[in-house]
């Protein structure tokens, strides 16, 4: 136990930060394995913004979150999206092409 007055409140302003920092990392936890379970753009955009509110924060270090970004696009590029697919029109008959007679 800190005996000093300022080592008692830095105690108190470091448990105060921890428990923000908890917060932070459970909520850019539950986004990536929400975004996991279902990759969508959407939800990758939401995640990027969380990820680089904690960068911001100095929760995670910069570079680790630029290697969670690239993983979590390459996850997202690997997935083969669902997307709806337009009838095919039927082909447009060709024209008689015109040929260059005698010049």
């Amino acid at each position: 136990m800190p005996i000093i007055k300022s080592a008692k409140k830095k105690l108190r302003q470091d448990k105060k930060r921890a428990q923000q920092n908890l917060l932070v990392k459970k909520r850019v936890r539950d986004t990536i394995l929400s975004f996991k379970r279902k990759p969508t753009p959407s939800l990758l955009t939401k995640v990027f913004s969380i990820l680089d509110i904690s960068a911001k924060k100095k929760v995670f270090h910069s570079n680790k979150v630029a290697r969670l970004k690239s993983r979590l696009s390459k996850l997202l590029k690997s997935k083969p999206r669902v997307t709806e697919k337009k009838p095919k029109s039927s082909p447009k008959p060709k024209s008689p092409r015109k040929t260059k007679t005698g010049v």
